[in-house]
């Protein structure tokens, strides 16, 4: 398994699509953490991170939030997408692994008007 967590200074960025890199976490068979890489933000270009991350082996994506179509977008790759985090990343990634992680609501909710403004200063996901 391979988690990419959207990452803002070792913490979880509230949108996956505008946060400054991607902490990716290679996990074995037993849960455990082989490697961790932090990789920069390639850009947000709407539809390019889904195809992206799975090329990088990503099955699981941690964030904040994104929009609908993003998520739909992960869900095509055969990507979990997982919303509402926050705090640190290491540990929301073993939160995650001892079963422990409860998922919440996007914290960028686009609702039904993909251009709606949220909270967070960012062009949504298309």
């Amino acid at each position: 398994m391979k988690i990419a967590v959207a990452t803002e200074g070792g913490f979880v960025s509230p949108h996956f699509g505008r946060c400054a890199g991607y902490t990716l976490f290679t996990v074995n068979t037993g849960n455990e953490i082989m490697e961790k890489v932090v990789i920069p933000n390639p850009g947000h270009e709407p539809g390019f991170l889904p195809g992206y991350l799975a090329k990088l082996g990503v099955t699981h994506i941690i964030a904040g939030g994104m929009g609908p179509r993003a998520q739909n977008l992960f869900a095509q790759e055969r990507i979990v997408a997982l919303m509402g985090a926050t705090g640190s990343v290491d540990e929301v990634v073993r939160d995650f692994l001892k079963g422990s992680y409860i998922e919440g609501e996007s914290l960028c909710e686009h609702g039904l008007f993909p251009h709606q403004d949220c909270e967070h200063e960012h062009h949504h996901e298309e």
